[in-house]
């Protein structure tokens, strides 16, 4: 008959595999953000090189495209390496079906590089396709953070999404400012999607400033230079303060192009930190439970207590000392399979709040999209819809989002998958 501490030995077992899960999940959100830092400066590159009639970046764009390919190589051999037999794995579904999407964006892309090299498209066309693709690579690294089952893996997952997201929409700003600049004149639909990258930006920050460990966050702190926010600011001030159809000047569009790069690359040795950190947490923690397991593996079962042991607790769980159970290994067994049950519970607990921040943005990314197709907003306009809808009833952004997805079930009768982020108020 199979004992305590056999089950013991097994928790530890599956516990160690996951985190050989998530080592892998760790090395794979460090390869796609690699390859999202490539695409991002070759989606600027296209942009200067079509904004030019092809006259300027030329060779500067092709030698990005080789840089991009060789981060590609490397994300794809971490595809190769990831179990898809595992159909255990928590959101495992929803994260294969990511994959599937960013490798057929991926097979797309040499398509996408020339049309841009005849001048075929318009900058914005390139930038909404590269966008695309980085989104998809984003939603990876995304349901990877919904698929951790380790409290400290699943925060630093988080944060270092949240990062990325942020480095991602500040790509997307320079896009947007260097359109506007370069045409020499104010729009009004160029300004409200740039509110809305500004704003967007920095509630992202918010929630990697919550997650992430404070030595990343005083990293970037350190990183974000004085002198280049400001005069990212004061472009920011022209681009958004100038009434629209009034002129612009398009010298300053190189300006503009340079000063967010500059912040972006900042941005980008935050990520390389956190990559470092994520991978280094995911290696300690492994290496514990084996240490644990080693040291288990040499107990004989039949040193575990038995009979009235079991009650001869203190309310926190400890041993008490005034009723002996026996031999002092007798004692560190009991102890450690009340530790396990008690830093399982715990981790459970920890998880659920640190998983509330993804669901909640869930509801809200699911209430935008139905804005935008029934309402035939962009995503800008869909955003400050539920942004208003919250501020005029003094509700929380997520909770406008769940009524929005509850009262379309009402009317159409569709089930709008639900989270548990309502749980986590």
């Amino acid at each position: 008959m199979k004992s305590g501490l056999h089950f013991l030995l097994a928790a530890k077992c599956c516990e160690i595999g996951e985190l050989q899960q998530l080592t892998l999940t760790a090395e794979l959100v460090d390869a796609s953000a690699r390859l999202v830092h490539e695409l991002q400066r070759e989606r600027g590159m296209s942009n200067l090189y079509l904004g030019s009639a092809g006259q300027r970046f030329g060779a500067e764009r092709l030698a990005q495209v080789a840089q991009t390919a060789h981060a590609e190589h490397a994300l794809r051999q971490h595809f190769d390496q990831l179990d898809t037999q595992a159909t255990q794995l928590r959101q495992g579904a929803r994260l294969f079906a990511r994959i599937a999407y960013v490798l057929h964006g991926l097979a797309a892309l040499p398509a996408l590089r020339q049309q841009v090299a005849r001048g075929a498209w318009l900058p914005a066309q390139a930038t909404a396709a590269y966008t695309r693709l980085i989104a998809g690579l984003l939603a990876v690294i995304f349901e990877a953070a919904d698929t951790a089952s380790d409290p400290a893996i699943s925060r630093l997952l988080v944060g270092f999404f949240n990062f990325m997201q942020s480095k991602e929409l500040a790509g997307q700003e320079r896009a947007t400012g260097s359109a506007l600049f370069a045409s020499g004149h104010a729009d009004d639909a160029g300004q409200q999607r740039l509110a809305y990258l500004i704003e967007s930006q920095e509630r992202a920050l918010e929630v990697f400033a919550q997650f992430a460990p404070g030595e990343a966050v005083a990293l970037w702190q350190r990183s974000d230079d004085p002198n280049t926010r400001a005069a990212l600011e004061r472009m920011r001030r022209m681009l958004c303060a100038t009434v629209a159809g009034g002129a612009l000047n398009p010298e300053l569009s190189q300006r503009w192009f340079d000063t967010c790069t500059e912040r972006m690359e900042a941005m980008k040795a935050v990520e390389d930190h956190l990559s470092k950190d994520l991978r280094a947490v995911c290696h300690q923690r492994r290496e514990h439970l084996v240490q644990e397991l080693q040291a288990l593996d040499q107990v004989p079962t039949s040193v575990l207590p038995a009979g009235l042991d079991f009650f001869d607790a203190t309310p926190d769980g400890s041993p008490s000392p005034g009723l002996p159970l026996g031999t002092q290994l007798q004692h560190s067994v009991l102890e450690l399979v009340q530790a396990q049950a008690q830093r399982l519970q715990a981790m459970s607990a920890e998880l659920d709040t640190t998983r509330a921040s993804l669901n909640e943005r869930k509801l809200v990314e699911r209430a935008k999209g139905l804005l935008m197709a029934q309402r035939q907003l962009s995503e800008a306009q869909a955003h400050k819809t539920l942004r208003q809808l919250a501020m005029n009833q003094n509700r929380r952004l997520v909770d406008v989002a769940e009524a929005v997805l509850a009262l379309a079930d009402l009317t159409t009768g569709t089930v709008h998958p639900r989270t548990d982020a309502a749980t986590h108020k």
